[in-house]
């Protein structure tokens, strides 16, 4: 990939985790102006999340027939107008639908831009493209809300607004220095339609394992993020200083790591071993959180969370996007809806458990991310098995 369309996905990508995360520190205050509570925000986190598991299949199937510039596109120009329906909002619903069609939209965006790395990259660097997407979604994430509370001074609605422009732009750079990349690949009018018995391919052949493990995956990822600034706080009496600087270098490791590390190691040691390693480092992380100290010990753990957490989700993308030229789109909508339903179902079971015992969502975690290497070992032996 040359220079303009990597920087014009970086940017896409970049743009999506900062619309989502710059909009956190202001929703509580937001929610309360419009007399909203608890129950509401759940409302709105999970419809977020649900709408991407719908939505996300859905929009890249199409960009394996319509081309992933103008999904792309869609997708940015639409949650461009949903951050501005944040900003005028005056009541619960408006937020509510404005929260959906940012969901439906994003999926957009995400789905098409892994589907166009697929579509451009080498297999030698497809690895290394896909981690610096990654690291691009870090760096959105760790400024957002930084800046949402620097904005938020003047006004609640600025945030988002500025979401909004910020939106625009990067809309207007998409259509100028993003080239169509099926068009280049010459793949437009060799591809068939996607029907069901594709989907039976996709499920029961070999991307149906890494879509497994995928799940798996975000599942664990999700169940750890979400638990722990309440366990740190619970067990150890964390400030927010502590909890934030937790965060922060969770953020800072995952751009490094996912910027610099994760595509050369995929080529030394091969994309299975470094999924297999990541998989081994998640289980060792849930274990370990159990046996924490205090701040140190918790930072060097998450450390290795964010290690692990880098070097598995844009590799298992990478090699997913190689099981299927016909239908990348495809692929990465199920990919996406994988990790997205986790999101659902991972914080759920996590916050039942941790009422029975706090440790016990670490603990079982882990016990999901050792079946996982399970999982990922016999994919392993099955693939060097069917090239022998």
């Amino acid at each position: 990939m040359n220079k303009k369309p990597i920087f014009a996905l970086k940017l896409a990508t970049l743009v999506i985790a900062l619309g989502y995360s710059l909009i956190l520190p202001v929703m509580p205050f937001y929610m309360e102006n419009l007399g909203a509570g608890g129950r509401e925000f759940g409302w709105l986190t999970a419809v977020y999340a649900l709408a991407q598991t719908v939505c996300a299949p859905f929009w890249g199937a199409l960009s394996d027939r319509i081309g992933r510039k103008p999904i792309i596109s869609i997708g940015i120009i639409g949650y461009s107008i949903s951050l501005f329906l944040f900003g005028l909002a005056s009541s619960f619903w408006t937020l509510f639908i404005a929260r959906s069609l940012s969901g439906i939209l994003s999926s957009a965006t995400s789905v098409a831009s892994l589907a166009y790395v697929g579509d451009s990259s080498s297999e030698e660097e497809r690895s290394k493209n896909m981690s610096q997407l990654g690291a691009s979604m870090s760096v959105g994430v760790m400024m957002g809300p930084l800046l949402g509370g620097i904005l938020a001074g003047y006004s609640l609605a600025f945030p988002f607004f500025t979401g909004a422009g910020i939106s625009f732009i990067a809309f207007l750079l998409i259509l100028t220095l993003l080239p169509e990349s099926i068009e280049r690949s010459g793949q437009t009018k060799k591809r068939k339609p996607f029907d069901f018995s594709d989907l039976k391919s996709i499920i029961f052949g070999s991307a149906g394992m890494v879509l497994i493990l995928i799940f798996v995956v975000h599942f664990c990822q999700t169940g750890l993020q979400g638990i722990t600034g309440l366990y740190v706080v619970d067990k150890f009496g964390f400030s927010t200083k502590q909890v934030g600087v937790i965060w922060m270098a969770l953020a800072g490791i995952l751009i490094v790591v996912q910027g610099f590390l994760t595509g050369p190691l995929a080529k030394k040691i091969g994309e299975k071993r470094l999924i297999l390693i990541g998989m081994f480092c998640k289980a060792l992380v849930a274990f370990a959180m159990v046996l924490t100290t205090g701040f140190v010990s918790v930072l060097v753990v998450f450390g290795l969370f964010a290690v692990s957490s880098a070097i598995t989700v844009p590799t298992l993308n990478a090699t997913l996007s190689k099981t299927d030229n016909q239908h990348k789109g495809t692929l990465m909508g199920f990919a996406s809806t994988a990790g997205n339903l986790s999101k659902v179902i991972a914080p759920l079971l996590a916050g039942y458990l941790y009422e029975s015992n706090i440790e016990l969502p670490y603990i079982t975690t882990g016990g999901i991310a050792l079946i996982g290497v399970v999982i990922c070992y016999i994919w392993i032996k099955n693939q060097s098995l069917a090239t022998t």
